[in-house]
């Protein structure tokens, strides 16, 4: 990973019913802040929320939303793989995708490079559980993980609620990651939020990059913005206020980890990846495997 500034960009989807004027206005809305922000920042790197083109919750079944997204790459996608060429950045932004047949949806990210090539595709592992195509909502969960070689870094990507889940992140950091993007519409409190962004950073040693959401989706949803950019020593360096806008920060590998807390005289000495106790986790290798549940009632 080499020195480069990196931004997370938080936009409100239109609000009111979900239709194919409604994902115009919403790309629209995402190019206009992406390109202010790369202006005002030079960002390399600019990250924007999940399901930027519709907002999170669509209002209308799997069928319907299929009907209004696209393949990845594909319609819903291009203007943005045309805005990565014009900026010269990397982007990676949030949207819906068809799956192979009419009602499968994903809920992906994708990561584009400075000329607009299309780098990889990341499919939500964990969906929240409004969203679940099993439990009654619109999106088919993937099964991979993402990390992508770009002349900046290693790039892992996760979305939004995957976030609560340490496996993933470290196995994307396990992947080779040295910073995941976690572009989201989150639906619960602002210091979960915060606290899973720093502690799949800090676990992990890796940036963070989270973009949310803003303002009310479709569904009368409504989201609380926050986006931060998080160090591997889990220092927030940069976060959002409630509205439309963006933050950036320029990320440094050389004392990315130099001390044990910011600004502190005390070196960083452990790695979290590197002193894992492998013969406890070969020992118990079953139990990570095997189904759980909590032992207190749900709500």
């Amino acid at each position: 990973m080499r020195e480069f500034v990196a931004a997370a960009v938080q936009v409100a989807p239109v609000p009111g019913p979900l239709t194919a004027a409604s994902v115009a206005a919403n790309t629209a809305r995402a190019i206009e802040l992406t390109r202010r922000c790369s202006a005002a920042t030079g960002a390399e790197l600019i990250v924007l929320p999940e399901s930027v083109t519709t907002g999170f919750t669509p209002g209308i079944g799997a069928d319907e939303l299929w009907d209004l997204v696209s393949e990845l790459p594909g319609s819903v996608l291009q203007p943005f793989a045309d805005l990565a060429a014009e900026l010269g950045t990397h982007l990676v932004l949030g949207s819906y995708e068809q799956g192979p047949e009419r009602g499968v949806v994903y809920n992906a990210a994708v990561v584009l490079g400075p000329a607009g090539e299309l780098l990889g595709v990341y499919r939500k592992t964990h969906p929240f559980g409004t969203e679940r195509a099993d439990r009654g909502g619109w999106v088919t969960p993937g099964e991979d993980v993402l990390v992508v070689d770009t002349p900046l870094g290693r790039v892992g990507v996760i979305i939004c609620f995957d976030g609560d889940y340490p496996e993933l992140s470290r196995i994307t950091a396990l992947a080779g990651a040295e910073l995941i993007c976690r572009p989201s519409a989150l639906l619960r409190p602002a210091d979960i939020w915060e606290l899973t962004n720093r502690a799949r950073a800090y676990d992990n040693h890796v940036y963070v990059i989270g973009a949310n959401a803003t303002g009310v989706d479709p569904g009368g949803v409504i989201y609380f913005g926050n986006s931060m950019i998080v160090t591997p020593i889990a220092e927030v360096i940069a976060r959002a206020s409630s509205h439309e806008c963006w933050v950036s920060a320029r990320l440094d590998p050389d004392t990315a980890m130099r001390a044990m807390s910011p600004g502190s005289s005390v070196p960083q000495t452990f790695d979290h990846l590197a002193d894992r106790n492998l013969a406890l986790i070969r020992k118990n290798a079953d139990l990570l495997l095997n189904e759980g549940r909590t032992s207190f009632k749900l709500g």
